[in-house]
């Protein structure tokens, strides 16, 4: 598993996660929590994915990431990503944000053998985030709806096209601000140009064992999963998450490049803060 520094995507794949565990959680009240307005320090985690969505092959790799953590009004870099949140009331929040994924070369994917690398992907959009449910000691429940452009960074720059994942998300939080658990039911759509993107397979590339194949938008997965953080002191914190995605029913379940129906991502690591501001940010989540 190679150890690879920080770029602009790791930040936007990690950042999240990475301030998710070092995000502290004074009471059970979010509202009443009162957070320094900035923090720095690293984090590292180690992954292992599906080489791409449908894919056989796993691609598993080690981030280090030296992160800022910025609780502006509007401009934040936080637990929920990097981004400008634009609204935020006690049941509505309206942003702007980033997320990301690595690249896998072609190379290292025996279907893809021979065809143009799958680039890094870097999503940025409107999210919009409703808090409907308190349940107290059960959690909180709150709906996603993310629309976001997917841009390719590989010899340049192309929008390589649309995705929207609507997901249902719970929140619970360990008495003592110990520990978090938030666990995702979500769906992934795309449009035609990413589902091209990662099924199309144009005639030139076809083989015995590829036949050409023409991909159209739609359903890319249905997914869950569960990501939980435990503070081992004030300063560090670990954290860890599993995810389950299903391809069945997806737009382009017959392209030859879908390899399985099911896949599974894993990861684990931590985040130490060495550094943070005596100025406070008020916090309303």
């Amino acid at each position: 598993m190679p150890i690879r520094p920080l770029h602009a995507l790791a930040g936007a794949f990690l950042l999240p996660l990475a301030a998710h565990a070092a995000e502290p959680v004074e009471t059970a009240q979010p509202a009443e929590r009162n957070l320094p307005l900035w923090e720095v320090g690293v984090g590292a985690a180690g992954f292992s994915t599906p080489a791409y969505p449908g894919a056989d092959d796993r691609s598993n790799r080690g981030l280090v990431l030296p992160y800022v953590l910025y609780r502006g009004k509007v401009l934040r870099a936080d637990q929920n990503g990097v981004g400008a949140r634009l609204l935020n009331t006690d049941k509505v929040e309206f942003d702007i944000g980033f997320a990301g994924s690595l690249p896998a070369a072609s190379d290292d994917v025996d279907a893809r053998r021979g065809m143009p690398d799958l680039g890094t992907l870097l999503e940025f959009g409107p999210r919009v985030r409703y808090k409907f449910a308190d349940m107290g000691e059960q959690g909180r429940l709150r709906l996603e709806l993310p629309l976001r452009a997917v841009i390719e960074a590989r010899g340049g720059l192309r929008r390589q096209g649309w995705t929207m994942e609507p997901r249902l998300v719970w929140e619970k939080r360990g008495e003592g601000a110990r520990w978090t658990l938030e666990g995702q039911l979500g769906a992934v759509f795309g449009d035609r140009r990413i589902n091209r993107y990662f099924y199309e397979v144009e005639p030139q590339y076809a083989t015995p064992d590829r036949p050409a194949y023409h991909a159209d938008g739609g359903l890319l997965l249905v997914r869950t999963g569960l990501f939980g953080t435990w503070r081992m002191n004030p300063d560090v914190r670990v954290f860890g998450f599993v995810r389950y995605e299903s391809y069945s029913g997806a737009a382009n379940q017959d392209s030859p490049l879908m390899k399985k129906s099911t896949g599974t991502s894993a990861g684990l690591g931590f985040a130490w803060t060495f550094a943070r501001s005596a100025a406070r940010a008020y916090v309303n989540e």
